[in-house]
């Protein structure tokens, strides 16, 4: 494959996975509305490459969409754009269902209208990768791990909606043959993510001697993988993963939410100390959980690993000591990011 058609490429995980695309070589077509999570600053590094090309638009504009695909013939279509905050979606989840259902259904009508017109041998070749998240399968208890077959059970908007484009990726390729592909990645960190996701906001006010916000007590338990592994798995399954199939992606590495603080307010203890010498534990606060707050989840990526050879290369310690010398290396990017409406407020309550 030498095109690609990355949806939501300005966003945290579409942009990380352009930007290791084009250091591959690869051509990518880079199509995103820029809504506040979406930042082209992210990309700047990459805004004379002339294999990158972007297109300030929605998933939802057929016409949009159907030139592109005209014009640039892609061999694959990668589909990150998405709403995926879930305390967003408690306060408006209209905003949700129209981009991650309404609006992944009109990319999957386009893609369909456009692989039929190929060629067989590029017909043959061509992949929409669909990414969607580990939310569709509910809560777990203590035990047990999210597989391929676990029974969908959203409990927020944001998931519901992610459930239901899943459905409609799985159904176009079931009623028109569109050779399609679904990961469903746990819980992502790293450079570049938006900074109302739990480890870029603790990094944050951490960083700036403010309280710490834990919903609950603090026990809810995710799986954590690291962008860059995310991202290649996604390369992984496009080249190589079984058409109209679905595969999980973990980080093999659940931790605590309260875990996961302490661990960044001692990074940060050592890297950056407070003046005042204050560790920076004694700022952890609980706060109210969030409505409908799934206590567990946990992937089991075997299928992957198995089929495909994928294994992640971090481990979260490894992870983490990165990511948040990433957020003390890059003040500028986090600071433009701030410059939006979003001032690490509480939403969803």
């Amino acid at each position: 494959m030498t095109t690609l058609l990355v949806t939501g490429g300005a966003g945290f995980i579409g942009a990380n996975f352009v930007l290791k695309a084009l250091d591959d070589g690869l051509k990518v077509v880079n199509l995103d509305l820029l809504t506040y999570a979406g930042n082209l600053d992210t990309l700047d590094g990459v805004k004379d490459n002339t294999n990158h090309v972007f297109v300030h638009g929605s998933i939802g504009d057929r016409t949009c969409v159907a030139q592109i695909l005209s014009e640039h013939k892609p061999d694959a279509i990668i589909n990150f754009a998405a709403e995926s905050h879930v305390d967003r979606s408690i306060d408006g989840p209209a905003v949700f269902v129209e981009t991650n259902v309404v609006g992944t259904l009109a990319l999957l009508e386009c893609a369909r209208d456009y692989w039929l017109t190929l060629e067989s041998s590029a017909k043959e070749r061509f992949r929409f990768l669909h990414v969607s998240t580990d939310e569709v399968y509910g809560s777990l208890g203590a035990e047990g791990y999210f597989t391929e077959e676990t029974p969908y059970a959203p409990n927020s908007p944001y998931s519901a909606s992610k459930a239901a484009s899943d459905h409609l990726v799985r159904a176009f390729h079931h009623t028109y043959g569109l050779p399609t592909l679904t990961t469903n990645c746990s819980n992502n960190y790293g450079p570049y993510q938006f900074p109302e996701k739990l480890i870029p906001l603790i990094i944050q006010k951490a960083r700036a001697g403010e309280a710490l916000p834990i919903y609950g007590d603090g026990r809810n338990i995710r799986d954590w993988l690291f962008v860059g592994d995310h991202c290649s798995a996604i390369q992984r399954v496009l080249e190589a993963g079984r058409i109209g199939e679905t595969y999980n992606v973990g980080g093999n590495a659940e931790r605590e939410n309260l875990a996961v603080v302490k661990v960044i307010c001692a990074l940060l203890d050592e890297r950056h100390p407070l003046a005042d010498g204050r560790s920076r534990e004694s700022l952890i606060t609980f706060v109210k959980d969030r409505p409908g707050h799934d206590r567990r989840y946990a992937i089991d990526s075997s299928k992957l690993q198995n089929e495909l050879g994928w294994r992640p290369s971090q481990t979260f310690e490894t992870g983490i000591s990165q990511t948040v010398n990433w957020y003390l290396d890059n003040a500028h990017w986090v600071s433009r990011v701030l410059d939006g409406s979003y001032r690490m407020e509480r939403l969803g309550a």
